[in-house]
């Protein structure tokens, strides 16, 4: 019995591995699409947004959520895979207005490449961490969703309002919740709590989208050089 139990476990934490290392790979593979549509978000004309703020950051939400539902209906198939690139590129494609905006700063390259390392510095981080130390955050599942639902209410608000010291409050603390879902995500993983590698990608990438944007906004708001 004790050595079943330990081919048992064995197995599940060969298993786990095994959508651990596929996640990251896939992870990696989903940068090629986000950087693609963020070069063709770039020469968008994104005029109708900057006008009307509230209704484009509610269109943006609407899309982005038909596309998280295609990917968890074909999470299963290799359709799931294709409706995860396609989502990841249109990611990228709604990157185009903050880039736009940095890149009209002096020294925006400058900001969009610190933000980027900063994203990574963050993820590898916090990945190694949850990896190595193997700890159940799973304890955080209720704070982080409530967090979650208010910084979307708080975020769809401020896109009407328009309250500048609330954008840099609400940046702030998405990257803190943000970091901490990517360490509540890889425990995921690693305790098995989610098996499906695209499911996992996903939500990682979703992390590492997040604290990007506004890990900029922040960098933007404190260092950028107007001409």
């Amino acid at each position: 019995m004790q050595y079943q139990n330990q081919a048992v476990i064995g197995s599940l934490a060969t298993e786990q591995n095994k959508v651990l290392r596929n996640t990251y790979m896939m992870l990696g593979l989903t940068m090629i699409p986000t950087v693609i549509g963020a070069f063709i978000g770039m020469s968008v004309n994104f005029s109708f947004m900057a006008l009307h703020p509230f209704i484009g950051s509610l269109l943006m939400f609407a899309v982005m959520m038909g596309l998280l539902f295609a990917v968890t209906k074909l999470r299963n198939s290799v359709g799931g895979i294709v409706a995860l690139l396609g989502f990841t590129f249109v990611a990228g494609v709604f990157l185009g207005p903050i880039l736009q905006v940095a890149l009209h700063l002096k020294n925006g390259a400058q900001l969009i490449g610190m933000a980027a390392g900063g994203t990574g510095v963050i993820f590898l981080s916090l990945a190694s961490f949850a990896t190595v130390t193997k700890k159940d955050f799973s304890f955080m599942s209720k704070f982080l969703f409530i967090g979650l639902i208010m910084l979307v209410i708080a975020s769809l608000a401020n896109a009407f309002f328009q309250v500048p010291v609330m954008s840099l409050v609400i940046s702030a603390v998405a990257i803190l919740i943000f970091s901490a879902y990517i360490l509540f995500d890889i425990s995921q993983i690693i305790h098995g709590g989610e098996t499906n590698y695209v499911m996992a990608t996903l939500t990682l990438y979703l992390d590492i989208y997040n604290i990007f944007v506004n890990l900029l906004s922040l960098l933007m708001a404190f260092s950028g050089e107007k001409d």
